[in-house]
């Protein structure tokens, strides 16, 4: 049975072409997502490996510490190798380990911006993403700020997270939404008319939390068996060859968990595999 192909870049914005395999830089920090890394040495390892290995596309947050992962960013790779995109997030503050409250209104979001292009020592910020959308706060309010951030010149192009097709309409009123970053994984498509509708628009559909376990992980392992592969490589193959513009941004704090994850990409599904595992769903 034959290999199923699939594209190896994709085109944010239709102007930053990257490979669909990148880094989520979440988890070089504390526990909780809270403080340093407990390994910083470490740390900077994994991401001046990345790049090594081919990754242009870093995602992050202010809130990933808070503002751990962005210092370590530019800690490790500033000045920035041409061609690499850094993506990052406003829209969540941090009051402790794992606690998330969401603060979304312009003034919060004025000062992450301008916190985030600090920490990452840019003028400009490649992709900046809504990290929620506040029910605190009239969406308008957070997509007329975005709006004029990139009017500034402050963000090049503008992504949301977490949100449904009528949130992404809404925001594409106010400006071009580019990427939109939902939990999703084969044993988990809450989000596939989201999906759909990227794939209509061209828009990045960034999956985090690409699997989810539970009675599924049988049928994943299945396959796995038969390509000498890991769990993780197969769920992460399996979004790959779903839709082109899925990209991956897989996270560890270990370089050879990295170098793990970035094998992802020599895993060739056949027909039979994607047929098994897309019948999977939680």
């Amino acid at each position: 049975m034959s290999n199923v192909k699939f594209e190896e870049t994709f085109s944010i914005g239709g102007d930053l072409t990257i490979n669909r395999l990148g880094y989520g830089a979440m988890r070089i920090t504390g526990k909780g997502i809270w403080g340093p890394p407990a390994d910083k040495d470490e740390a900077i390892r994994v991401l001046k490996r990345a790049v090594e290995l081919g990754v242009n596309f870093i995602d992050t947050a202010d809130s990933y510490g808070p503002y751990v992962s962005e210092e370590l960013i530019a800690e490790a790779l500033y000045p920035y190798p041409e061609g690499l995109v850094i993506g990052t997030k406003g829209g969540l503050l941090r009051t402790g380990p794992d606690e998330w409250p969401i603060d979304s209104s312009p003034e919060h979001l004025k000062e992450a911006l301008e916190g985030s292009l600090k920490r990452l020592k840019l003028d400009q910020i490649d992709l900046y993403q809504l990290h929620r959308i506040d029910p605190k706060v009239p969406a308008e309010k957070s997509f007329e700020f975005l709006q004029q951030a990139q009017k500034e010149g402050k963000i090049k192009h503008i992504g949301l997270s977490e949100v449904g097709v009528d949130d992404i309409k809404k925001a594409q009123t106010y400006f071009d939404v580019v990427s939109v970053q939902n939990m999703y994984s084969v044993d988990n498509r809450k989000w596939e008319d989201v999906l759909d509708y990227c794939k209509e628009q061209n828009i990045a559909f960034i999956p985090w939390f690409p699997l989810s376990g539970g009675g599924s992980l049988d049928a994943v392992q299945k396959v796995a068996d038969r390509h000498n592969a890991t769990l993780h490589q197969v769920a992460l193959s399996w979004l790959l060859h779903h839709a082109d513009n899925i990209l991956l941004i897989p996270g560890t704090s270990s370089v050879d968990h990295l170098e793990e994850n970035m094998k992802t990409a020599s895993v060739e599904l056949t027909e039979q595999d994607m047929a098994e595992l897309d019948n999977l769903s939680a």
